[in-house]
């Protein structure tokens, strides 16, 4: 377990209590800089959007374009091009700086096992492995090294770094990706050695590789298919490789998970917990309700997980439900028909199963629902925060709620 993260509510409303948002904005891009440490909690449902900026609008006055709520509105957008977008945000939206053809299919072990000779690149893929989560100017780093300078395709990075993260998401993650990429952006992102310099710590810097240099070379870079061999970048490191952590579609065998169980749920109202929805079980729900935990393997067959997440998201789930499952979508779905009523939280995660077992409720929205869809975060971001100004307090979020749609 990464003691960094511990997997209670507590804990996570410890770290929205602990949010400073003017030191946020002033260092947020630094990898030693005061960012919230929320996303593994965000992600899987300890708190949501609208918790958060809740909980630190009551500490602290923000305006609308604070970069806190900006970033707060990047994870808002993604969802929403995943609302619109589906299964395609896993494919490029558009075509970047070279055709898909032009980029690898396989990810080099050089970069798996952090020992390509470019710190910056090193230093990430060790913390990744380490910690289960990276700083998010660090992950721009790897990915845009990953695809404009080893010419590979971003998929390949996007899939790699999800198995990893403790906060994985597959809009936030793989639309990130697209954006650096550029199939998902107007143009490639870029960094070179000064840029890891100014943000960095001593260990991460790299001079002399091949990311030190003008942006405009690495722009030329980038748009230039790979020779052959494909090249890395010059330099190959002579020190000592990191093991890349073992990716599991299976659950950890002590987690406790059971197979599904119809006797269990047969004439009771049922309320679902998922791994995205691991927050404080509903008020209102009745004392005789049966909470079921759910582990989808369908899902963790396509997705599978570090043992770090899978204990993570176990030992919250096991505070909220006695019972949880690990089963095929069609063994859970068998169980369930007996129930007399099923209720969870919608989740596109889980989209392909969860609304044919269940009544699924939305999770409250941070943002006003933009209907059209927006291609550009700035088209998305102009009709999303449309008439806000600043929030003081709750309330502020209670009467953004019920805001019209745009």
């Amino acid at each position: 377990m990464n003691e960094n993260f511990a997997p209670t509510l507590a804990a996570a409303q410890a770290r929205v209590a602990a949010v400073r948002p003017a030191a946020y904005a002033r260092t947020r891009n630094a990898i030693d800089g005061a960012v919230s440490g929320l996303s593994p909690y965000i992600t899987h449902g300890f708190v949501t959007l609208a918790d958060v900026l809740a909980g630190v609008a009551s500490r602290h006055a923000l305006d609308v374009q604070h970069k806190f709520v900006y970033e707060l509105g990047w994870r808002a957008f993604f969802r929403h091009v995943w609302q619109h977008r589906g299964q395609d945000i896993l494919r490029s939206l558009h075509e970047g700086p070279l055709p898909d053809a032009a980029y690898a299919r396989a990810l080099p072990t050089d970069i798996r096992q952090g020992c390509t000779g470019v710190p910056v690149v090193d230093e990430a893929v060790r913390a990744l492995y380490a910690t289960g989560t990276l700083h998010n100017h660090a992950r721009m780093w790897l990915a845009s090294y990953v695809v404009h300078v080893r010419k590979v395709h971003w998929r390949l990075g996007a899939d790699w770094l999800y198995g990893h993260l403790l906060d994985g998401d597959l809009a936030s993650n793989h639309l990130s990706w697209q954006w650096v990429a550029g199939t998902g952006s107007s143009k490639p992102y870029l960094f070179n050695a000064d840029n890891v310099a100014r943000y960095a710590p001593a260990s991460w810097h790299s001079p002399g590789s091949v990311i030190d240099t003008s942006y405009k070379a690495l722009d030329h870079l980038a748009r230039q298919p790979a020779q052959a061999p494909r090249p890395g970048h010059g330099m190959p490191s002579s020190g000592s490789t990191v093991a890349e952590p073992r990716l599991g579609a299976e659950p950890p065998d002590d987690l406790g998970l059971t197979a599904p169980d119809a006797a269990a749920v047969t004439g009771r109202d049922v309320w679902l917990v998922h791994s995205w929805n691991l927050g404080a079980l509903p008020a209102a729900l009745p004392a005789d309700t049966v909470v079921i935990g759910l582990f989808v393997a369908d899902f963790h067959r396509a997705w599978p997980w570090s043992e770090r997440r899978w204990r993570f998201v176990g030992s919250r789930m096991a505070e909220l439900a006695t019972q949880r499952w690990h089963g095929d979508a069609d063994a859970i779905g068998v169980a369930l028909a007996g129930a007399r009523r099923v209720r969870s939280i919608d989740e596109p995660h889980l989209a392909a199963w969860l609304t044919r077992w269940a009544e699924c409720e939305a999770v409250p929205a941070l943002f006003p629902p933009v209907d059209r869809r927006c291609d550009s975060f700035s088209q998305w971001w102009s009709r999303a925060s449309r008439g806000l100004h600043g929030f003081h307090s709750p309330l502020d979020l209670l009467a953004v709620s019920e805001m019209p749609a745009q």
